[in-house]
Order: structure tokens, then sequence, then C-alpha cells
């Protein structure tokens, strides 16, 4: 049996990786539950899952845990301390920079790295890899559109090497066909329903921006090796084809499946196995399949993500921390929808690339930095 740590195990990937335990029993021992504060549901997880650790990040919704034999970790720093304590994987479904620490704790500690959150690799995606490599650690990948890619490959991400490009494909959005005018003033109920998905605020949001996909770009870069010129990105409506890989000939490899997450989360945690669980079968009565390009012109946050994909360094770091900020203020209706592109653009003009991008000190530092900047532009905008 693999033993399974699940930073975020109460958020929307980490509910749907336990759904994934459940069908396979006989595969997994789960090792910790880790979250920030729902302890309601973490307790009815630890009763059933019986984990050895549970992580707790709010110390006060840690003490309506009923004690039990499981080992409990309590405190700002509590995601990072549980993914030091090796297990054969450990999935990171938390969400923002404060997943970067825990996975290089868990690649520290020798454990393979199923990977949901994004931010790992596009603020630190340099130094992660790098320890990954040195540690001789697999990051494993839970997106939906990596995990097509890495199963066009046949799970040989060196692979893509031999590849022209890959083709991220995109909802487009609850936006897709609005003009920039249309949006400027979305609310966070217009640009939280997800045409296709079922997935928490931040990543809703970036969905909306398209910022989601520019950070798939810049994730795809690290995962599969392959610089941003060679990465494309076309919006599929359906949500059935999940990327693509192209070749120089003109053939292209596609990946189809029903849109559910638990797809790409068994695929990762089974590694090398495939399982032979049935979530949700794909039905061709009546399907069709549609492809265009983005318009770049309304979701202007993609150009930027592309943009800071090529000039590497730190940039993508400063377009996270950036954006990191941005949605939050917007979900709290202090700034509205159209600034966050503006904002964005603001803050990678007055951070330059400078620092070490191999270096999670200069990452962190620089988060800091940036945020604390872009919230200080932010205080008065209404």
């Amino acid at each position: 049996m693999k033993t399974l740590t699940i930073l975020g195990s109460t958020g929307s990937i980490g509910t749907q990786a336990l759904d994934v335990v459940r069908s396979y029993p006989e595969e997994f021992k789960i090792k910790c539950l880790c979250c920030g504060s729902n302890t309601a549901l973490l307790q009815k997880q630890i009763d059933e899952f019986r984990p050895e650790i549970v992580a707790v990040e709010d110390e006060t919704a840690a003490r309506k845990l009923r004690r039990g034999e499981y080992r409990l970790i309590v405190g700002k720093d509590a995601a990072r301390a549980a993914a030091a304590e090796r297990a054969d994987v450990t999935l990171n479904a938390l969400v923002g920079i404060s997943g970067l620490l825990p996975t290089a704790a868990a690649i520290e500690a020798g454990s393979d790295i199923a990977l949901a959150n994004k931010e790992t690799l596009v603020a630190g995606g340099e130094a992660i890899t790098a320890l990954a490599a040195e540690k001789g650690v697999k990051l494993l990948p839970v997106d939906s559109e990596h995990s097509a890619i890495w199963q066009c490959l046949n799970r040989r991400a060196e692979d893509a090497a031999g590849c022209s490009s890959l083709i991220l494909t995109a909802s487009g959005g609850p936006f897709r066909g609005r003009t920039r005018e249309q949006i400027a003033d979305a609310t966070l109920e217009q640009a939280l329903k997800h045409p296709t998905w079922n997935m928490g605020v931040k990543v809703t949001v970036d969905s909306a921006t398209m910022m989601n996909k520019g950070f798939e770009i810049i994730e795809a870069m690290h995962l599969f090796g392959v610089p941003a010129d060679r990465i494309e990105v076309v919006v599929h409506r359906q949500s059935v084809v999940h990327s693509m890989i192209a070749f120089a000939d003109g053939s292209v490899i596609a990946q189809m499946s029903y849109p559910d997450m638990r797809l790409p989360i068994e695929l990762a945690l089974l590694y090398p196995k495939r399982g032979d669980r049935c979530f949700s079968p794909l039905s061709f009565d009546a399907l069709s399949l549609d492809f265009e390009k983005p318009d770049t012109d309304t979701f202007e946050c993609l150009d930027l993500a592309r943009q800071c994909a090529q000039k590497g360094g730190l940039y993508p770091a400063v377009l996270n921390a950036a954006n990191e900020v941005l949605v939050d203020k917007f979900a709290k209706g202090i700034i509205k929808f159209g600034r966050i592109p503006y904002h964005i653009k603001e803050a990678l003009d007055a951070f330059p690339s400078g620092g070490d991008s191999r270096s999670l000190e200069d990452v962190l530092a620089l988060d800091r930095e940036v945020k604390a900047f872009v919230s200080m532009r932010t205080e008065t905008t209404v």
C-alpha cells in the first residue's frame, strides 16, 4: 500500500482525492490529512480514514477536533511540518504561494509530489524542479491539462522534447465571447459561474481572467522542459479534449475524457499503474468538439503570463504575487474585475527580474515585496 499525505484535504481537490482513495482501499494508507480551518469536515475524514498525523493551521479550529490516536500538528507552519513527514506520495492541493514551502519540504523528505498547487511551479519552478531532480523525486501532474499531456506522452514527461508543440485547452471561462468593456464591472457571482468545473474561488476567478491558463503555460514549461514559444492555448468549450501534443509531421495526439478531476488525481496517485475505475464515462452521443483562438485583447492576463514565461527569471513570481493579492481584493469587492490586469502590469513594471529564481528565499522575499506594493496601490481603489 502507498502511504499518502493530502495537503488541503477539505478543499475541492482534496475531497475528490479521498473519493479516489475510497475506490482503491487496497492501494492507499492515509499518512496525513491537513487543512486550514474546516475541522468539521476534517473530523469526518479522520473518522473514516484514520490518519497517522493531522495538521491544522488555525489553532482555534483545531481545538474543535476530538482527540484520537493520531499525532496533531497545529499552527501557521502546519502544512510544511506535515509535508516534512515522508510519504510515498504527497498531494499538494493548497492554494496560493502557501503551497511552495510544503512542496519543498515534501521533496526534501523524499516524497513523490502529486501537484495541484499551481503557484509552486509558477513562482518557484526553477528551484522546485532542480530540488526534485537532486532528490530523485517525481513531480506528478494533477491539473487536467498537464495530466492530459502526460498521458499523451505515455507518462514520460521527458519525451516532450520530441514534440513540435504542446497544446493546452481552455474552456474560456464564464466570459467567453464578451468584450473587455462588457466584463470590466463583472461581479464575483458572475465570475464564479464556470461552465464546466466546480473549483474554489481563487482558481475559478483565475479561470474567468484566463490567468489560470497563463499559469498553466509556465507550469508546462517546468513539468515538460519545453519553452513557452512551443506551448499553445486553444479555447475548447466542451472541456472534453483536455490537451494535445503535436509533432513536426503534422500529427496530433489528444487526450479525451469527461471533465472529472478524479481521473487526473487517480493517475497521479496510482502512478506508475493506471486505474480500472471509471468515475464518469464519456458518451459520444451527439458529442461535438469546437476549437477557437483565445481573445487576448479581452483576456489580457493570458498574454501577460506568456510574456513572463518568455522573460523567465523572477517575472513569473511577480506575476503570481500580484495576481494573488488582486484576486483576493476582487473577491472582497475592493477592486473591479477589469482592474486586475492593469495592476498586474503596474507590478511587472515596478519590479525588475533581478534575483535568483533558483532560490526559494529570493522567490519568497520578492513575493512579500510585490504583495505589499500591490496592496498599497489598491487600498483606495473602488
